[in-house]
């Protein structure tokens, strides 16, 4: 044992992280704390109340710099991509969140996250690296395929707070500023850094935008950590601001066994039962049903009547301890829920109530979740039975998901998740749509972390995890629409990727001239280019997409207001129909122009056929 940890086990309160020389995360003492420990005096120095960590101004710079990078649509690995509103983006989510912060500023409805959770047997994100690093981690293979930066947080590296605090802190920067104003954020967090994260979303978000920690029961029996076993996850909640309103939510412990074409419902008395509501005190609730004691609909409920019928049997509210007591409806809203929410039901003693057809299973949600639809259990048995296998570990309950979403969005909101993991808010949207109606779309956004070699997961041919989380959309997405045919569950993919054009020499030689020449990188085709430049303008990525050719060359139609023919030598004919469509928004590139002739009157009938039309020109 190192001098370092015997002091450790001694005065834990001193020890500490920092950063070597070399810019290496090290345990250290805490030299101040130290020496007040040993001293019989109070140590001079000014006192703050400050959430501190090695790196935290690393990953604030590392949030606001900018980023020359973009998404490619991968059209073969998406499904509808010509009409589906949901988004699927494979890369670094730091990457990603950079790249789609202006097209979503302040659209999204709902953020849920499931990080790591600093366990030491998961995957960090990882992002500032020093050269050396970057050839270390090159030689350790800790790059995936697509060159994003991770490192696997063993437990050699003591589960150190401050490289999980700068991963969380530079991210939930981001986050923020896509959540609308009414816009609410829920992550999924253990013991390990609950405390820490809590720090970090009051900074971010606000204190005040504290809204809850949610105690999930998520393993009953536990697992034993230090002789208790641990049996809950948390899910903390913070607004955007104090526009969230959070929706009531499906009561899930109240299972109706009666149904309507309504829906489901238990029954109720419709009789006040407590004698101090009485005729005396509340006439107005004491008056006659007549029922109809031969006619009766599907569940054996008998008709009723607030107007006498011959035949039909006039019911009172009976007495109770020698008072006369009354219903709970008054007659206008008797009258208006008659036959449909309140019939007769004959008793086992051959007598007669009236009964309301109970149908609120909505409730405040409450902070202790124990369903059993909320345990890793659940979401780990659904998995298995859509790919019949196990293929993922822990996913979290589609119950769960559902439950956040009926908390924290209305019919059409945007659901964003960037650890997506095995893809269960993709599900949870879906599934919600199908069960409410609603529109809702989702982003999500997945670092593409390789699966174990020998795993079950590879075997059955997923080499991501990201290749686990589109197909489950597919199978959910299958099975969903068998039922609900109107639900969107298509998703177009996008990886992150390198900008679409050539870097800019630093120095102009004939050569390198030579070289741009077309500024477009070869391997970039129109769809990349399409897409790339939405994104740079700031505008939405789920609008309808078509494509046609004009006279021979390829014209691509997106959401019907904005229009692009990336082809080279476009003729002066293509120019001047497109212009006569007047759209919103037309982009071109360099190289569809044959002259700098050409390009000046192609502009030109721009200006005389759609003077109100935006043309950029890659």
């Amino acid at each position: 044992m190192t001098n370092l940890e015997k002091l450790a086990e001694i005065f834990p309160e001193v020890i500490t992280e920092a950063e070597d020389s070399e810019g290496n995360l090290i345990r250290a003492i805490d030299f101040e704390r130290f020496k007040q420990i040993f001293s019989d005096e109070l140590s001079e120095g000014r006192e703050a109340y400050v959430f501190n960590f090695v790196g935290k101004k690393k990953a604030e710079f590392e949030a606001n710099k900018p980023i020359k990078k973009t998404l490619r649509p991968i059209i073969s690995e998406s499904r509808d991509f010509e009409t589906t509103k949901n988004i699927y983006v494979e890369g670094d989510n730091l990457d990603a969140l950079k790249i789609l912060a202006e097209s979503y500023l302040g659209k999204v409805k709902m953020i849920y996250i499931d990080p790591p959770y600093n366990t030491g047997n998961d995957f960090i994100y990882r992002d500032d690296f020093t050269q050396s690093e970057d050839e270390f981690d090159a030689a350790t293979e800790n790059f995936d395929d697509d060159g994003n930066r991770l490192f696997a947080n063993k437990e050699s590296r003591g589960r150190f707070h401050s490289d999980w605090c700068a991963m969380i802190y530079s991210r939930l920067l981001l986050a923020k500023n896509f959540l609308s104003q009414d816009g609410v954020i829920f992550i999924s967090i253990d013991d390990h850094e609950q405390a820490n994260l809590k720090k970090i979303c009051d900074e971010v978000f606000g204190e005040k935008n504290f809204v809850a920690q949610i105690i999930v029961i998520t393993n009953p029996s536990g697992r034993d950590y230090g002789g208790v076993a641990r049996t809950h996850e948390y899910i903390f909640a913070y607004r955007k601001s104090d526009a969230l309103k959070i929706n009531l939510i499906t009561d899930s412990e109240n299972q109706f066994v009666l149904s309507d074409e309504l829906g489901g419902f238990e029954l109720r008395e419709l009789r006040n039962r407590n004698v101090r509501f009485n005729d005396k005190n509340r006439p107005n609730l004491y008056y006659p049903f007549y029922v109809n004691t031969q006619d009766a609909d599907a569940n054996g409920l008998n008709y009723i009547s607030l107007e006498p019928k011959a035949g039909w049997l006039e019911l009172y509210p009976m007495e109770s301890q020698g008072v006369k007591t009354v219903w709970r409806w008054g007659k206008e809203k008797a009258a208006a829920n008659l036959n449909v929410n309140i019939l007769a039901k004959r008793k086992r003693d051959g007598g007669w109530m009236i009964v309301e057809k109970y149908r609120e299973p909505k409730k405040m949600a409450r902070s202790v979740w124990t369903e059993k639809n909320c345990r890793n259990e659940a979401g780990t048995l659904l998995l298995k039975e859509i790919f019949n296998g196990k293929v993922f570990d822990y996913p979290k309950s589609l119950e769960t998901l559902m439950r956040l979403i009926e908390m924290g969005t209305d019919e059409n909101s945007i659901v964003m998740d960037f650890f997506s993991g095995s893809a269960t808010t993709a599900h949870a949207v879906m599934e919600s749509n199908a069960q409410d109606g609603g529109h809702r779309k989702f982003i999500m956004i997945q670092l593409p972390e390789t699966t174990p070699e020998n795993s079950e997961a590879r075997r059955a041919g997923f080499k991501t995890i990201c290749d686990i989380g589109k197909e489950r959309i597919r199978r959910a997405g299958d099975k969903i629409k068998k039922d609900f045919p109107a639900v969107d569950t298509g998703f177009r993919v996008f990886k992150v990727d390198s900008s679409n054009f050539k870097p800019i020499p630093k120095v102009w030689t004939p050569q390198a001239i030579d070289l741009f020449a077309e500024n477009i990188k070869a391997d970039r085709n129109e769809y990349d280019l399409l897409f790339g430049t939405l994104l740079e303008i700031g505008l939405p990525l789920d609008k309808n997409f078509s494509e046609e050719t004009l006279d021979g060359f390829k014209v691509l139609n997106y959401g019907g207001e904005i229009l692009a023919c990336f082809e080279k030598n476009i003729s002066a004919e293509v120019f001047r129909k497109l212009a006569r469509r007047k759209p919103q928004k037309i982009f071109f590139r360099d190289a569809s122009f044959r002259s700098s002739a050409d390009k000046i009157n192609a502009l030109e009938f721009f200006r005389n056929f759609a003077p109100d039309t935006t043309v950029k020109v890659l």
